[in-house]
Order: C-alpha cells, then sequence, then structure tokens
C-alpha cells in the first residue's frame, strides 16, 4: 500500500512540476525561444495541430522564423499566432513568417519577474493541495483501523518528505527563470 502511494503521490506532484515548468518555456525572456509557439494552434485542415507538425520553426538571436510545408498555410499560421497573443507581431513575408522579439525594458523584466514568482507561489499551493488529499487519505485508512498508527505515521512522513523535495525543486525553477528574465 505504501508503495503505491508514493508512487501516486509522485506522480500527481511531477504533474504541478511539469505544468508549471510548460509554462515558464512560454515566457518570453527578450529572446527567441521556439517553445513559446508550442501553445499556438492552426487550422489544418479541420484539425488544430500545433506550428511545429506544420512548419519548420528555426531561432536566430532575437527572432523565430516560421517556413511552413504548404505555403497556403502561412496565412492561418500568421492569424493564429496573432489569436495566441503572446506580446509580438509576426511579419509574414509570403514565403516564411519572422517574429521579432524586441529587448525587455527593466520595468517589464520586474513585471515578467512578479509574474514568475506567482506562477511558482501557485504550483507550491497545487503541491500543498495534494499532500492534504494524501494525508486525508492516510487519516481514513487509520480512523478505519485498515493501516496501524505506526503505518500512518509512516506514510505521512513519505508524503512530507516528498512535498518537501517539490518545494525545492520549484524554487529551483523559479530560481532559475528569474535569472533568465533578469539578465540583460
Amino acid at each position: 500500500m505504501e508503495s503505491l502511494s508514493d508512487k501516486e503521490i509522485k506522480l500527481q506532484m511531477e504533474k504541478v512540476l511539469s505544468f508549471l515548468d510548460d509554462n515558464y518555456k512560454q515566457i518570453h525572456v527578450g529572446r527567441a525561444n521556439p517553445a513559446i509557439l508550442d501553445r499556438v494552434r492552426v487550422d489544418y485542415y479541420g484539425s488544430q495541430v500545433p506550428v511545429s507538425q506544420i512548419a519548420t520553426v528555426s531561432s536566430e538571436a532575437r527572432s523565430l522564423i516560421i517556413k511552413p510545408w504548404d505555403i497556403s498555410l502561412l496565412k492561418e499560421i500568421d492569424r493564429s499566432i496573432q489569436k495566441e497573443n503572446l506580446g509580438v507581431t509576426p511579419q509574414n513575408d509570403g514565403e516564411k513568417i519572422r517574429i521579432n522579439f524586441p529587448p525587455l525594458s527593466g520595468e517589464e523584466r520586474v513585471r515578467i519577474s512578479k509574474e514568475v514568482s506567482k506562477m511558482a507561489e501557485d504550483a507550491k499551493v497545487s503541491i500543498r493541495n495534494v499532500r492534504r488529499d494524501f494525508i486525508s487519505k492516510i487519516n481514513n485508512l487509520k480512523k478505519n483501523k485498515d493501516i496501524t498508527e505506526d503505518e500512518a505515521s509512516r506514510s505521512e512522513k513519505k508524503v512530507q518528505e516528498c512535498t518537501d523535495s517539490f518545494v525545492k525543486k520549484i524554487d529551483s525553477l523559479k530560481e532559475v527563470k528569474t535569472k533568465q528574465v533578469m539578465e540583460v
């Protein structure tokens, strides 16, 4: 029972960490990162597909270049990028789309840094909610006499250790992203 709950709690906490990491990848920090296009979906013959599945995305210092394999999709890709409101304006030259990333101002860096911190705090709240749910399950098992006091105590300790570990991982991710944002 204990090893199953260990796997279960780690799986749920890993999902929170993965979600935070994916959101951090999509934050614009003044340099070109193809991951910013991950959430952009383009209508491709009735299906919503990521840009990376219908075009080549390459990056230069401060710009992304998107070359669709089917030129007729150029306008649809352009429209989808604008609709996603990424904070950048795509430039369509008829063959490819270029997205330039201007350098961030000092106040933009501070604003984004605060956003990064808020996202980390939200992730910590989610981790603590997972902890609360598992502690509640353990207490119910103990109350129903399905596990002993000692087993419950050990399980609660493992849940807390796992929680502490994931909170540290969140702090580490936040620190790295904040450093990227504040870098000039």
